[in-house]
Protein backbone atom coordinates (compact mmCIF):
# COMPACT_ATOMS: atom_id res chain seq x y z
CA UNK A 1 0.00 0.00 0.00
CA UNK A 2 1.67 2.99 -1.15
CA UNK A 3 1.79 6.36 1.69
CA UNK A 4 0.15 9.10 1.30
CA UNK A 5 2.57 11.73 0.53
CA UNK A 6 0.94 15.41 -0.55
CA UNK A 7 4.13 16.68 -1.52
CA UNK A 8 5.34 13.84 -3.44
CA UNK A 9 1.70 13.63 -4.79
CA UNK A 10 2.51 17.79 -5.84
CA UNK A 11 6.00 16.94 -7.58
CA UNK A 12 4.68 14.30 -9.55
CA UNK A 13 1.59 16.60 -10.64
CA UNK A 14 4.43 19.67 -11.54
CA UNK A 15 6.25 17.10 -13.69
CA UNK A 16 3.38 15.58 -15.36
CA UNK A 17 1.79 18.67 -16.46
CA UNK A 18 5.23 21.01 -17.25
CA UNK A 19 5.91 21.81 -20.96
CA UNK A 20 8.87 20.19 -22.38
CA UNK A 21 10.78 23.92 -21.73
CA UNK A 22 9.49 23.96 -17.84
CA UNK A 23 10.88 20.22 -17.63
CA UNK A 24 14.30 21.37 -19.07
CA UNK A 25 14.39 23.82 -16.56
CA UNK A 26 13.55 21.46 -13.86
CA UNK A 27 16.75 19.22 -15.50
CA UNK A 28 19.17 22.70 -14.92
CA UNK A 29 17.66 23.15 -11.52
CA UNK A 30 18.04 19.55 -10.07
CA UNK A 31 21.20 19.38 -11.83
CA UNK A 32 22.54 22.44 -9.91
CA UNK A 33 20.82 21.23 -6.70
CA UNK A 34 22.97 17.73 -7.18
CA UNK A 35 25.72 20.10 -7.41
CA UNK A 36 25.42 21.75 -4.23
CA UNK A 37 24.38 18.59 -2.44
CA UNK A 38 27.72 16.85 -3.64
CA UNK A 39 29.53 20.09 -2.49
CA UNK A 40 28.77 20.27 0.76
CA UNK A 41 29.55 16.36 1.17
CA UNK A 42 33.12 17.05 -0.30
CA UNK A 43 33.17 20.13 2.38
CA UNK A 44 32.29 17.24 5.37
CA UNK A 45 34.30 14.63 3.68
CA UNK A 46 31.04 12.03 2.81
CA UNK A 47 32.50 10.60 0.03
CA UNK A 48 29.34 8.30 -0.55
CA UNK A 49 27.01 11.07 -0.38
CA UNK A 50 29.43 13.35 -2.68
CA UNK A 51 29.67 10.52 -5.26
CA UNK A 52 25.78 9.79 -5.34
CA UNK A 53 24.87 13.61 -6.03
CA UNK A 54 27.61 13.60 -8.73
CA UNK A 55 26.53 10.49 -10.51
CA UNK A 56 22.94 12.18 -10.66
CA UNK A 57 24.44 15.50 -12.03
CA UNK A 58 26.01 13.41 -14.50
CA UNK A 59 23.14 11.35 -15.55
CA UNK A 60 20.85 14.82 -15.99
CA UNK A 61 23.46 15.61 -18.54
CA UNK A 62 23.43 12.32 -20.10
CA UNK A 63 19.85 12.81 -20.46
CA UNK A 64 20.44 16.46 -21.95
CA UNK A 65 22.55 14.97 -24.67
CA UNK A 66 20.43 11.88 -25.18
CA UNK A 67 17.90 14.57 -26.36
CA UNK A 68 19.35 16.87 -28.16
CA UNK A 69 18.43 17.06 -31.69
CA UNK A 70 21.66 16.72 -34.26
CA UNK A 71 19.69 17.78 -37.38
CA UNK A 72 20.47 21.26 -35.42
CA UNK A 73 24.01 22.43 -36.25
CA UNK A 74 24.25 23.90 -32.43
CA UNK A 75 23.02 20.71 -31.32
CA UNK A 76 26.97 19.80 -31.70
CA UNK A 77 27.93 23.09 -29.72
CA UNK A 78 25.36 21.77 -27.11
CA UNK A 79 26.97 18.81 -26.73
CA UNK A 80 30.42 19.80 -26.55
CA UNK A 81 29.34 22.11 -23.68
CA UNK A 82 27.92 19.02 -22.30
CA UNK A 83 30.23 16.94 -22.78
CA UNK A 84 33.07 19.15 -21.21
CA UNK A 85 30.17 19.77 -18.03
CA UNK A 86 30.49 15.75 -17.38
CA UNK A 87 34.43 15.80 -17.99
CA UNK A 88 34.11 17.92 -14.97
CA UNK A 89 31.78 16.21 -12.70
CA UNK A 90 33.58 13.45 -13.55
CA UNK A 91 37.05 14.91 -12.23
CA UNK A 92 35.40 16.55 -9.13
CA UNK A 93 33.73 12.62 -8.31
CA UNK A 94 37.00 10.79 -8.72
CA UNK A 95 39.24 13.56 -6.92
CA UNK A 96 36.54 14.59 -4.76
CA UNK A 97 37.18 17.95 -5.57
CA UNK A 98 35.07 20.97 -5.12
CA UNK A 99 37.37 23.36 -8.25
CA UNK A 100 36.16 21.54 -11.08
CA UNK A 101 33.15 20.95 -9.39
CA UNK A 102 32.80 25.15 -8.73
CA UNK A 103 33.67 25.06 -13.02
CA UNK A 104 30.65 23.02 -13.55
CA UNK A 105 28.26 24.47 -11.43
CA UNK A 106 29.26 27.81 -12.49
CA UNK A 107 28.29 26.61 -16.74
CA UNK A 108 24.70 24.95 -15.30
CA UNK A 109 24.08 28.01 -13.80
CA UNK A 110 24.41 30.24 -17.01
CA UNK A 111 22.55 27.96 -19.20
CA UNK A 112 19.76 27.43 -16.88
CA UNK A 113 19.84 31.34 -16.15
CA UNK A 114 19.80 32.04 -20.36
CA UNK A 115 16.95 28.81 -20.45
CA UNK A 116 14.83 31.08 -18.42
CA UNK A 117 15.60 33.83 -20.38
CA UNK A 118 14.46 32.22 -23.98
CA UNK A 119 11.51 31.04 -22.12
CA UNK A 120 10.36 34.53 -20.89
CA UNK A 121 11.35 36.39 -24.15
CA UNK A 122 9.44 32.70 -26.02
CA UNK A 123 6.10 33.95 -23.79
CA UNK A 124 5.95 37.38 -24.59
CA UNK A 125 6.21 37.01 -28.27
CA UNK A 126 3.69 34.23 -27.99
Amino acid sequence: MAVNNPYAQYQTNKILQATPAELTLMLYEGAIKFCNIAMVAIEQNDLQKAHNNLMKAQDIIDEFRSTLNHKYPVAKDFDNVYVYIRKLLVDANMKKSKVPLEEAMTHLRTMRDTWKEVMQKAGKGA
